[in-house]
């Protein structure tokens, strides 16, 4: 199959002002594109279009928010002249490490408003284009999306959806003309990432992972890899590549895996501390709203 020209094309990247997604928008300019760079926050949006370059806008819009990404793909289309390409790239993750038990409601539902209902709206918005202009659109995942989501329980719930999600595009998307990728993204070294790796409980989590797996990539690799997987117009994109292997023995892996988390001590213990420092806060709040 020859590869998807993307010189002229029409793209919008959401949660591009920094990270993968700002990487992702640069090096689709970069091959000929012309860029929307959509950010929750315009004004960071706005700077990131003016680093990219002459042919890229900067628009500010709420991923969970249906009538504001159908205004912003409307604004794209009327700057540009259509959509060709989308990538669902917006995401957050929870503030702290915790437990199902232990996490709030409301930042539960929040992070898997952004990272699946999020990617869903952008899609909804963007596919009357895609499918006319026979485009491509990519779904952010991760390795969550089947990994174990001891401790990041919203995050790879929403992720494990995405991955459906883009795989029932890709499916209904072929007999079109149109296509879509899924993106599994290990661990990238952005701020999300950074913030993670530096919480509370972190380092217990990741002496239970080999050290090869906690291998970062810069947001630049994760950016050319989803640009060349829209080239490719690939159902799947890895990065680091050798994620697609784990994902490959995910059947034989994941079993192993849930086993040892169920099994050894040291995370046995993290997750007793876990859950009692949640009991504590919980007490303490409980205290704090009688007084």
């Amino acid at each position: 199959m020859p590869l998807y020209d993307l010189n002229g094309k029409v793209a919008l990247v959401t949660g591009a002002a920094r990270g993968i997604g700002y990487e992702t928008a640069r090096q689709l300019h970069v091959r000929g594109a012309s860029v929307a760079v959509l950010d929750l926050d315009p004004e960071q949006a706005r700077e990131a279009a003016e680093r990219i370059g002459a042919r890229a806008i900067g628009i500010g819009a709420d991923v969970t928010d249906h009538g504001a990404m159908m205004e912003a793909v409307a604004e794209v289309v009327e700057r540009f002249g259509g959509l060709d390409v989308a990538v669902a790239n917006a995401g957050i993750a929870q503030s702290s490490v915790a437990t199902i038990r232990g996490i709030g409601t409301e930042e539960w539902e929040r992070v898997f408003e952004v990272d699946l209902l999020g990617v869903w709206r952008t899609v909804r918005a963007a596919l009357p284009q895609i499918v006319e202009r026979k485009g491509h659109i990519v779904v952010t995942g991760s390795v969550y999306s089947f990994a174990n989501g001891l401790f990041n329980s919203p995050y790879a719930v929403a992720k494990a959806g995405v991955e459906s999600l883009g795989r029932t595009l890709r499916a209904e998307l072929t007999p079109l003309g149109a296509s879509a990728s899924v993106a599994y993204w290990g661990w990238v070294d952005t701020k999300l990432v950074q913030d993670g790796m530096a919480r509370r409980h972190s380092d217990r989590i990741q002496e239970n992972a080999p050290a090869w797996l906690l291998k970062r990539i810069t947001p630049d690799q994760a950016g050319a890899a989803t640009v060349r997987g829209i080239e490719e117009r690939a159902p799947r994109i890895f990065a680091p590549r050798w994620w697609r292997y784990v994902s490959a023995m995910r059947g034989l892996i994941n079993p192993l895996l849930d086993r040892r988390m169920e099994r050894d001590a040291k995370m046995i213990a993290t997750i007793r501390e876990v859950e009692a420092e949640a009991d504590e806060q919980g007490a303490a709040a409980v205290g704090a709203a009688n007084r």
